[in-house]
């Protein structure tokens, strides 16, 4: 057994090449192999961003705080609040962040191949973000 106590894993920027704007990533658990499980709390200041990206066996997205937007290839944006659960397909190539004029934070549980729990890509433009 582990236990992770609050505030015993240091918070980290969102690098700028997979994010637009400001973000903070506090970790939860990342455990050794054979575990391929990852999470991470994510807060995202009004107007931030992931860049577009797949998980190899999909994402589950919890909303803890505040308002936000998930688009997946080919559909328009949603909006989502606290308390909603979004799920992405293993490979489906999405984006998610806060909405223009409000933070949002969810948990974000995905599993890792070959170590890796995310293929990143290019990044949302201003103007698609906007749409």
């Amino acid at each position: 057994m582990q236990i992770i106590r609050s505030g015993s894993q240091p918070s980290g920027k969102g690098p700028s090449e997979y994010f637009t704007g400001t973000v903070r990533i506090d970790p939860l658990i990342n455990p050794p192999e054979p575990s391929r499980v990852a999470m991470a709390l994510v807060t995202f200041e009004p107007g931030a961003r992931t860049a577009w990206h797949t998980h190899p066996f999909g994402q589950t997205l919890i909303i803890t705080a505040g308002a936000g937007w998930v688009q997946r290839e080919g559909d328009s944006k949603k909006e989502v609040h606290q308390g909603d659960v979004v799920y992405f397909s293993p490979g489906e190539k999405h984006w998610h962040g806060a909405t223009i004029t409000t933070a949002m934070s969810h948990i974000a549980i995905q599993e890792k191949l070959n170590g890796s729990p995310v293929d990143w890509m290019e990044q949302v433009s201003e103007e698609a973000y906007r749409e």
